[in-house]
């Protein structure tokens, strides 16, 4: 009769078992797909603010950013806020790419990372700039983005945005013959705060810090040892 019993529980409990089992690998797919979607939203959010900005849509690319949205480029400093850094973004040209005007900036190797909670995120990228105005020469360039994202309301929206300048040179002489140094703050329009970090673009080796971990190790990749600026005071 015992053992009758015992077989009897356990019949009925492996339906629930088995039931919960399958409701558990559901909602970690679920989530898992959500996370992938974010990822995918957000890259397609890096690459409508790479498309408005290299054409001069400045008024398109600040509606991306938070109302508490940060943009940082080289050591011009930090504009917070669309307004203000749709005005920032006014440095550049006006609205608009007009003619003579060569403004492209390539985003390559995107590496983002989607917070568990799917509210948060951040990225990495890489790539090229082609840079021109009327009467001057052209400009090589080359930089890197670091990128923190919030989901507001369902809408992936661009929380900060930091581009790093590390390397800029005369079109037709190349970075073995001319480096150009980078903008520093802008007289004419301020910025809210100074330049996170005061470095030096090429020929200065300046890294700029990691915002994700080590895929393998885990471990974090801020805190990068960097070669010696006596101008900046870096190394002393």
């Amino acid at each position: 009769m015992f053992l009758g019993l015992v077989f009897a529980l356990l019949a009925t409990s492996a339906p629930s078992f088995a039931q919960a089992d399958l409701a558990g690998r559901v909602a970690a797919y679920k989530q898992r797909v959500q996370l992938l979607e974010d990822q995918d939203a957000i890259e397609n959010l890096q690459a409508t603010y790479g498309y408005y900005f290299d054409k001069g849509l400045w008024d398109q690319a600040a509606g991306l950013f938070t109302r508490t949205g940060s943009f940082e480029y080289g050591q011009r400093g930090v504009y917070i806020g669309p307004a203000r850094i749709q005005k920032a973004m006014l440095l550049f040209g006006p609205q608009g790419l007009a003619a003579g005007h060569l403004n492209t900036h390539m985003m390559l190797q995107p590496y983002i990372v989607v917070a568990r909670d799917g509210r948060t995120a951040t990225a990495r990228w890489q790539g090229m700039m082609m840079l021109a105005q009327p009467g001057q020469n052209g400009v090589w360039g080359v930089g890197i983005t670091n990128a923190d994202y919030v989901k507001e309301a369902g809408v992936w929206k661009i929380a900060s945005l930091h581009f790093f300048v590390t390397a800029q040179t005369d079109y037709d002489l190349g970075f073995t013959k001319s480096a150009l140094p980078i903008e520093g703050p802008s007289a004419v329009f301020p910025p809210d705060r100074p330049p996170t970090v005061q470095y030096r673009s090429f020929p200065g080796a300046y890294i700029p810090p990691f915002n994700f971990d080590h895929p393998v190790t885990g471990k974090p990749l801020k805190d990068i040892a960097q070669p010696g600026d006596s101008v900046t005071g870096r190394g002393k």
